[in-house]
């Protein structure tokens, strides 16, 4: 369900906007997204897993919370990382 810690690493790298970078909402962001797609394959699978669902719902909010920040900060990077993590469509 969890992603593995050097997948995180990875994602976090893609998406740092300078070295060391883990707490902008870009990364953030595509934390969650990575997170929030495993939970979605775990949820398909396993139907009756209703804590694993509440737990993705959160995810979702938080999510959704984020990128509300950085649509009302700076548009411009909210739409250069909503077309990279592909969502939207």
């Amino acid at each position: 369900m969890a992603i593995s810690k050097e997948r995180k690493n990875e994602v976090i790298k893609d998406y740092a906007r300078k070295e060391g970078d883990t707490g902008s909402p870009e990364v953030q962001i595509a934390v969650l997204t990575e997170e929030i797609n495993a939970l979605n394959e775990h949820a398909r699978v396993h139907k009756k897993d209703f804590h694993s669902y509440r737990g993705l719902m959160k995810k979702i909010g938080h999510r959704r919370n984020l990128l509300a920040y950085l649509r009302n900060k700076d548009i411009t990077r909210y739409r250069e990382l909503i077309q990279r993590l592909g969502l939207r469509r």
